[in-house]
């Protein structure tokens, strides 16, 4: 691959050190990306508020795909510049097939700015969290819109167990996946996922997927994955990834993308010096 045009990565697990840090060595690689013109795009099943808590990160960044392809942001006006959203009837009709597969399971509803819950939904965002709880199972769906992620929550659950469930239900209209959270289902519309949002952002630009390098690490990093040009898994992905992916990188507690980023603008520099040497004669 010559120097991509757009570096698109994960966070959580790939981009940011445990804990959700962005580390000096992976903010000065995203910089020197940006310095040579290339785009750095955040693809992420995270929210759009958490940049707020994230403005080093914010700061790093050209845009960002957000809720799974749901939403895409720009990160300087602090807006919403599209959202793919899921219809109600939808939400409600797969949450309650989810339900009766999955005894036990809590049911909310991500819109972009909170998340509407029901009662006993335990899963707490790690930054940015912003519940609200309603009084009953159907109000969620009247009382959010629009909605842009469903989300399905066993405390006591595997996500892992839980996607193979529910890809074995027939569950039209809907793309789940999970991005590692314990005991958590991520289901937006059928046709919303971080490879859809990401290859609409690069064709209005007239970017080609093999233009892209792509980082991640979980099952709704698939379909980024396997879009970009160029994809790397990072060590310890979940075997999805790994498979998916072109190449692999360092862990995130060890700077992976950092270094994988490193090794693509080197080469790219050798590259264009080679390509400018005089002939010999």
């Amino acid at each position: 691959m010559n120097r991509p045009r757009v570096i698109a990565t994960d966070l959580d697990g790939t981009l940011l050190a445990p804990g959700g840090i962005l580390t000096a060595r992976s903010r000065l690689a995203l910089q020197a990306a940006r310095a040579q013109g290339i785009a750095v795009l955040a693809v992420t099943a995270r929210p759009p508020r958490v940049f707020d808590a994230w403005p080093d990160l914010a700061a790093s960044l050209d845009a960002a795909i957000c809720s799974n392809g749901a939403i895409v942001y720009s990160l300087t006006r602090r807006e919403i510049d599209s959202t793919r959203t899921l219809e109600p009837e939808t939400a409600a009709a797969v949450a309650k097939t989810l339900r009766a597969a999955l005894p036990g399971v809590k049911t909310a509803v991500e819109t972009g700015f909170e998340v509407v819950a029901e009662p006993g939904y335990r899963k707490v965002d790690s930054v940015g969290d912003n519940r609200v709880f309603v009084e009953d199972f159907g109000e969620i769906f009247t009382a959010a819109a629009p909605i842009v992620k469903l989300l399905v929550h066993d405390a006591d659950g595997r996500a892992d167990a839980m996607l193979t469930a529910a890809r074995d239900l027939a569950l039209p209209g809907v793309h789940v996946s999970h991005s590692g959270g314990e005991g958590l289902l991520e289901i937006t519309a059928a046709d919303v996922s971080k490879s859809t949002a990401l290859a609409a952002w690069c064709t209005a630009r007239g970017i080609a997927s093999a233009e892209v390098a792509a980082f991640g690490d979980m099952p709704n990093d698939v379909p980024m994955l396997r879009w970009a040009g160029r994809s790397y898994a990072v060590a310890g992905a979940h075997p999805e990834a790994a498979a998916a992916a072109t190449h692999r990188c360092g862990p995130n507690d060890d700077d992976g993308v950092a270094r994988a980023i490193e090794t693509l603008l080197l080469a790219a520099s050798a590259r264009r010096r080679a390509g400018n040497r005089p002939l010999r004669t």
